[in-house]
């Protein structure tokens, strides 16, 4: 299929097209070649000049995945050439490529294209994008940004002071020569803690600024051996085999993390196991020992991190930062470090993201103004209510903190693909979910949550919006979420036909027996 043709009637440039995707990651990436497979028009946007998403653009010293190589991977393109059980930022990116070439995605994606906004019209049920190669106007809109994609920079008063070298994690410098340098690093999360590791043992002098310790739990990496490289290559389902007892463990830690916290007593053990290990320093073991519950936030997995935090030339500073001047950092007990570089590992922006506020829906208002006032909520993790024909892949209540995300964004692709196979195959001109149905399936995440160590485990977290309600991650089971959006529910949605843009009912109305069924199968699937 080419790419659409233009529209230049009247003087009109815009380009239509029945579905457009924003962003070429694992989920754009993964919804592109589904539609292609099932026949379907669409068109990519992508803003960078590749395809991979968080993976092209997360290139610092030590990028790598904390998820098994074998489960992160699309289930209809495993990969046997993963060198390791847990794979490096590099071969995780030359996957993304080798799938985009393989299923033929970039000639049906238009590169360096970066979306503006996009806004529901009203008078022509449709979709109307502004971007840097043009206006579009889609009858879908497929949101595959991800979120892991716009970096959260800290609020530091005198930063832009700096007069050194100063990057985030996911925008490595890598002209910026760190070799004997005194250098800060700020934040301890994922990326952090990689970084540290591999950059400790070539600068003069490191500090790394604590706000909150993490857990940090073994990395069980090795190279894999030749003769597991050749069962990958040469023997039918032997990689499909290990993939699933690898999903099945990752599995069992649902129940400690949300039926029954008394479960991740071990992983703790196993985590301060770490601690006395890897560093000699009592005082020091003090300050990285976490003060929360292990899983209410993001849990790490490094090897290397705390030897890396006890060498001599490395600092862990845990008091606040007040200032940073042009040549150091001033911590709030009024102690200066002076620096020559600093990189910034302080995350990303995921429950306030800035694509939000670019997004309008029937009434007007930006998914932003919608989120704000509610919380980010959505069915699903896929549709929103007042966005008609809009996709959201990895949405509200979608992530997770125990296995592959992939396996989360293969289910929504089940979803997506169905819904617009039904609106072809009935001739719908537009879908949106009941605001009932969504209030009714975000009441039972909510309750499903009730007894999580994300709500008891005593630590604040990105994972809560202000409202205190958790609208990040999936309080249950993987399958669980596969199970529901296996196939699209049309009778959850309200329809305009096609054919004269009348609304007709989708199915039975709110409180019918058949409508009380669906809405307790929904529940008891998250529960």
């Amino acid at each position: 299929m080419s790419l659409p043709v233009t529209d230049t009637s009247a003087g009109d440039t815009t380009r239509r097209i029945d579905t457009l995707i924003i962003g070429s990651g694992f989920a754009g990436l993964g919804a592109a070649i589904k539609l292609s497979r099932a026949g379907k028009e669409f068109l990519v946007l992508e803003r960078a000049d590749e395809v991979g998403g968080t993976w092209r653009d997360n290139t610092y010293p030590g990028a790598a995945c904390d998820v098994p190589s074998n489960l992160y991977s699309y289930s209809f393109a495993l990969n046997p050439g993963w060198t390791r059980s847990f794979s490096p930022q590099p071969e995780i990116q030359a996957y993304i490529t080798s799938v985009a070439d393989k299923y033929d995605v970039r000639r049906r994606t238009i590169f360096g294209c970066d979306v503006q906004d996009a806004r529901w019209n009203e008078n022509t049920h449709r979709w109307d994008v502004r971007s840097t190669h043009g206006d579009f106007s889609a009858k879908n809109l497929v949101s595959a940004v991800g979120a892991l994609c716009e970096p959260a920079l800290p609020d530091i008063a005198g930063i832009e002071r700096f007069g050194g070298e100063i990057f985030h994690s996911a925008r490595w410098n890598h002209d910026a020569d760190l070799a004997g340098k005194r250098v800060a690093v700020i934040g301890t999360g994922a990326s952090a803690i990689q970084i540290v590791p591999a950059i400790a043992g070539r600068v003069a002098h490191l500090d790394v600024y604590q706000r909150t310790a993490p857990w940090v739990l073994p990395r069980a990496d090795r190279e894999y051996t030749k003769a597991e490289k050749f069962a990958f290559r040469r023997i039918p389902g032997f990689q499909r085999l290990s993939r699933t007892l690898q999903y099945l463990m990752r599995e069992t830690q649902v129940v400690g993390l949300t039926k029954a916290p008394v479960f991740m007593k071990p992983l703790e053990l196993a985590a301060r196991i770490q601690i006395r290990r890897g560093i000699s320093d009592r005082a020091l073991r003090r300050k990285v020992t976490p003060n929360f519950a292990i899983g209410c936030k993001r849990m790490l997995i490094s090897n290397n991190y705390y030897p890396a935090l006890d060498r001599p030339n490395v600092d862990l500073v845990t008091d606040g930062i007040a200032e940073v001047t042009a040549d150091g950092i001033v911590t709030k007990d009024g102690t200066t470090r002076e620096v020559d570089a600093i990189v910034v590992a302080t995350g990303f922006h995921v429950t306030d993201s800035p694509m939000f506020a670019g997004i309008f829906g029937k009434d007007g208002r930006s998914l932003a103004d919608v989120f704000d006032e509610s919380g980010m909520q959505g069915y699903k993790g896929t549709t929103i209510a007042g966005f008609p024909n809009l996709f959201f892949l990895v949405g509200p209540n979608t992530g997770l903190g125990h296995t592959s995300m992939v396996y989360m964004i293969e289910s929504q692709l089940n979803y997506l693909v169905d819904a617009i196979d039904t609106i072809d195959r009935h001739r719908i001109g537009t879908v949106e979910v009941r605001r009932e149905i969504q209030d009714d399936y975000n009441r039972d995440l909510q309750h499903a949550m009730k007894n999580s160590v994300w709500n008891n485990g005593g630590c604040a977290s990105w994972y809560l919006d202000k409202h205190g309600n958790n609208t990040t991650l999936w309080p249950g089971f993987t399958f669980e979420f596969r199970r529901i959006t296996k196939q699209f529910d049309l009778e959850a949605y309200r329809t305009v036909a096609e054919a004269d843009l009348t609304s007709l009912p989708a199915g039975p109305s709110a409180g019918t027996p058949t409508e009380r069924t669906e809405r307790a199968s929904r529940k008891a699937a998250i529960q």
